[in-house]
């Protein structure tokens, strides 16, 4: 497939820490790059527990993908990079609440750190577009 790369940082989504979009798209394929569970409004981590952070991730990436024409339902695959393998089951039920029946492939990776303090995961996603 060829065709141009499109990027882009959405409105009402956290701003990246380093230089890059947190969009890439080129025809109906869609990466989001690694996101923390930072509240866009305030620009502050959306709280101090890996529920909240998931939480907040997942909603970044449902506002990041109606951007580009597709939604969580759209998700083929989703990394997460974990700073505490024991946060496993609490990040489980803030993940399942937000992606309901929809079960794309998941990695989990268990981190040593991450960028920002007092981030406890991160996350990023390949996704297409809807239709």
């Amino acid at each position: 497939m060829t065709g141009k790369v499109e990027t882009s940082t959405p409105p009402n989504t956290p701003v990246p820490i380093g230089p890059y979009n947190h969009i890439a798209k080129v025809g109906p394929f869609i990466t989001i790059g690694g996101t923390a569970g930072v509240d866009p409004a305030t620009d502050k981590l959306a709280g101090p527990d890996v529920h909240a952070q998931t939480t907040q991730i997942l909603k970044s990436f449902a506002v990041m993908l109606a951007s580009v024409g597709s939604d969580l339902g759209h998700v083929l695959h989703i990394n997460v990079f974990l700073a505490a393998m024991s946060d496993f089951e609490r990040m489980n039920e803030a993940y399942i609440a937000a992606m309901g029946e929809h079960r794309p492939a998941r990695t989990v990776i268990g981190v040593r750190e991450l960028p920002k303090p007092g981030v406890l995961l991160t996350m990023n996603l390949t996704a297409v577009t809807r239709g």
